[in-house]
């Protein structure tokens, strides 16, 4: 798929992921495509910032963990980012079926 075709949606595709539980990027990454049958995937220089985003926005918070000799952040919901996960539904809902009627 068309990597083009992601832009836009990425921050309610990782919204969606983070819904599931709390994770690292690297982890956050795999749910996505795990998610998304092996179509999507998002490499770095695209997941960071848009965590990084997310998290100015308030829709997500993060800490450092250590597990072992690994140091890594763990991202998590907020409230404000469970809100923002069921509007990105609702709005990903009727634009997909509006792209529906028209592509058929």
């Amino acid at each position: 798929m068309r990597a083009d075709l992601l832009r836009g949606h990425l921050d309610g595709l990782l919204l969606a992921v983070l819904a599931d539980a709390p994770g690292h990027g690297y982890e956050l990454s795999q749910r996505l495509t795990q998610r998304s049958g092996g179509e999507l995937g998002v490499h770095e220089g695209s997941l960071y910032p848009a965590l990084h985003r997310l998290e100015r926005s308030g829709f997500v918070e993060s800490a450092w963990s250590a597990e072992g000799r690994r140091r890594r952040r763990i991202y998590r919901l907020t409230a404000t980012g469970r809100r923002a996960v069921q509007e990105s539904r609702r709005e990903w809902r009727a634009f997909s079926t509006a792209v529906d009627r028209v592509l058929g």
